[in-house]
């Protein structure tokens, strides 16, 4: 009895001096890291004297805490960047990537570090000549052609019945239908030139007839080569994903941007990188680039293309970019709260601001 007593008190007394270490969540991660990148101006450029951007300029902020090793490692694009990450060739990943349901699937993401906007780019038009495309469109031909059969129907029924009681007017054989023709068609326009006029009774009831229907006819034909000029214009106005069904789409290989048309079954002829979808455009191959707004002004920009390429003011969808990581990487729980500490301080809202 005494000895257990003296062994319970031994073990009090020493147990409350006896502290058990805690992992520290924020520790500084051991070994070099290897972070993977893919050139994605203006957030990973490469320079002669290594890499800059805002993506590499926030990683620089966040390791001002973590004090890690690290060394870059490039990949040629997007789409080879995230096999990487997933086969777990790279720790992680600092590269601009959407937060997206098929993505989380495969990799790990860090918290939302950057704001985006998947956008639209087309090639600027002129409005005349827009107007010109439009004039010369096939739905404005249809309405005309369509028009003038109807004003030949009338015009060959009035010649039916005149072309033996009034040869004068209406003639014999095409020179008569021709006449009949035009007859049809100064009195659906009501400019009543007088040269010509049914004597006949069957006639007289196909004039009556035509003039009562002219009047409507002309105004809904009217309506329709006004909707032929302007309808084409009107489509090109973009207000949903679904829009796009009607143009020749393109967007960068393995890109969020992708996975939205495929969400929504929309045909896009896909590039490895940004600039070939660009040039795709300045060629003529595609009407749209569907892409990351802050990307695409940056190329825009840096390329000289404000008077050739203009970005639409709808947007398709809001984007988070993250850091990307294998799945289950024991890195994500120490680099993401001291991530959200960075992206709080006033060197962050300045760098943003700077990219702006």
């Amino acid at each position: 009895m005494f000895v257990r007593s003296l062994l319970i008190a031994f073990l009090v007394f020493f147990g409350s001096h006896i502290s058990f270490a805690q992992p520290d969540s924020t520790a500084t991660p051991k070994g070099k890291l290897i972070i993977g990148i893919a050139e994605t101006p203006p957030f990973v450029e490469k320079q002669p004297y290594g890499y800059s951007g805002l993506s590499i300029s926030s990683w620089k902020l966040v390791n001002e805490q973590l004090q890690a090793e690290y060394e870059f490692r490039e990949y040629d694009d997007l789409n080879s960047l995230l096999a990487g990450i997933e086969k777990g060739e790279v720790d992680m990943s600092v590269n601009p990537i959407t937060v997206t349901e098929q993505r989380m699937k495969r990799m790990d993401f860090s918290q939302p570090y950057f704001i985006s906007h998947t956008s639209l780019v087309q090639r600027r038009e002129s409005t005349l000549l827009r107007h010109i495309k439009n004039f010369f469109s096939w739905d404005f031909f249809k309405v005309v052609f369509l028009l003038l059969l109807v004003i030949f129907i009338f015009g060959f029924l009035a010649w039916l019945f005149e072309r033996k009681k009034n040869r004068e007017e209406f003639g014999e054989g095409f020179r008569g239908i021709m006449q009949g023709f035009w007859w049809s068609a100064v009195t659906m326009t009501t400019v009543g030139y007088g040269d010509k006029s049914p004597r006949t009774t069957g006639g007289r009831i196909i004039g009556l007839i035509w003039m009562f229907l002219a009047v409507i006819i002309i105004s809904s034909f009217t309506a329709g080569i006004a909707s032929s000029l302007t309808v084409k214009s009107i489509n090109e106005e973009i207000g949903a994903v679904q829009d796009l069904q009607r143009f020749d789409v393109t967007t960068v290989n393995s890109s969020s941007s992708q996975e939205l048309l495929e969400l929504y079954n929309i045909e896009s002829k896909l590039f490895n990188n940004e600039m070939e979808a660009i040039q795709a455009l300045l060629n003529e191959e595609v009407n749209i680039f569907v892409y990351d707004e802050p990307i695409l002004k940056y190329l825009i920009q840096q390329q000289n293309l404000e008077d050739e390429l203009e970005i639409l003011s709808q947007s398709l969808k809001k984007d988070y970019y993250s850091y990307s990581f294998p799945k289950d990487s024991p890195l994500l729980k120490k680099i993401n709260p001291v991530l959200i500490r960075s992206l709080k301080s006033m060197e962050w809202s300045a760098l943003v601001e700077d990219y702006k």
